[in-house]
């Protein structure tokens, strides 16, 4: 695979790694930590990801908890979960907040497997454009009479190829997810 190939699949694989990133953050009736990542608390001024204040644990499947190390951190940490929209309401016993997951309906599972296929279709349409972008270029670069026409008829195998790897990665992600959201 040539550099400028290369370049494009970099961009491709940063794709599948958001979608991936997306997903995470999906709740499918488990405690999952990783929902808090997006969160920040103020932090004496600055703001600080939830994870840098506290410990988390899971000490039960549908249970979150946060252990702050300064308990003047409580109000903030409920304050930020609270405003985020991750749909919980956190309670504390004044030295650690505990987030209750309820089971999820089955219309609410549907809604979420709904949700991860269009994140899965939008990363595919990503890769799709970058497929395209990355053809366009290739094109002016025969144009310019850089390179020869089987050079770049190379280069256009090898980026569909990656394109079909990454498609295939953005189908097994988005399959992953719908089953562990339907799971009861």
């Amino acid at each position: 695979m040539n550099e400028q190939v290369k370049a494009y699949d970099e961009k491709m694989q940063k794709t599948c790694d958001h979608l991936n990133a997306e997903l995470v953050t999906i709740r499918a009736g488990r405690a999952n930590p990783h929902i808090l990542d997006k969160l920040v608390v103020d932090y004496y001024g600055s703001p600080t990801p939830i994870q840098q204040v506290g410990n988390i644990s899971v000490p039960e499947a549908r249970m979150i908890q946060i252990a702050p190390w300064e308990k003047s951190m409580i109000k903030a940490i409920e304050k930020a979960i609270l405003a985020s929209d991750i749909g919980i309401t956190p309670s504390n016993d004044g030295t650690v907040i505990r987030l209750v997951f309820p089971e999820l309906t089955e219309e609410r599972r549907k809604e979420l497997v709904k949700d991860v296929k269009k994140k899965g279709e939008d990363a595919k349409v990503a890769i799709r454009n970058i497929r395209r972008d990355g053809n366009e270029a290739f094109k002016k670069l025969s144009k310019n009479g850089d390179i020869s026409e089987d050079e770049i008829k190379d280069m256009e195998d090898d980026l569909q190829k990656s394109t079909d790897k990454y498609i295939k990665e953005v189908d097994k992600s988005v399959e992953e997810k719908s089953k562990e959201i339907m799971t009861v």
